[in-house]
């Protein structure tokens, strides 16, 4: 077995697992680019003791690198749970995380997230890098 085909994907819009990964429109080299990686934007993820995602990590394959560089990652620990027991706390973290970093070249970005119900997701977007501001 591949660990590649434990991911799901899907159109983020009908589908609440998917993470979303959200940058600028224009990025330019050595500038620092912000990034957003969510899950839940178009359809809101149960943020449950029994039902939520655990983390979100963020990779970048710059064109022509033979591996990724892993950005970041973010794991979310509040769902609900206190010594009284599921459910019984008003913290619950939403999965929502901010990553920034610097490149040169154009790429890849690719997220993944897990729910600990519904396994591994991902998804990816192209990121272009242009000439000068």
């Amino acid at each position: 077995m591949n660990i590649g085909d434990l991911y799901q994907s899907a159109d983020w819009k009908k589908e609440k697992h998917v993470p979303v990964i959200e940058l600028p429109e224009k990025v330019y080299p050595d500038q620092t680019i912000h990034v957003t990686v969510s899950v839940g934007k178009e359809i809101p993820h149960p943020n449950t003791t029994e039902h939520h995602i655990e983390w979100v990590e963020l990779y970048f394959q710059p064109d022509g690198a033979r591996f990724p560089f892993q950005v970041g990652r973010a794991e979310f620990r509040a769902h609900g749970a206190s010594v009284e027991g599921p459910n019984t706390s008003s913290v619950y973290t939403e999965p929502v995380a901010l990553f920034a970093f610097k490149t040169g070249i154009s790429g890849y970005l690719m997220a993944s997230a897990y729910c600990n119900i519904h396994g591994l997701w991902s998804s990816s977007t192209r990121i272009d890098v242009s000439g000068s501001r």
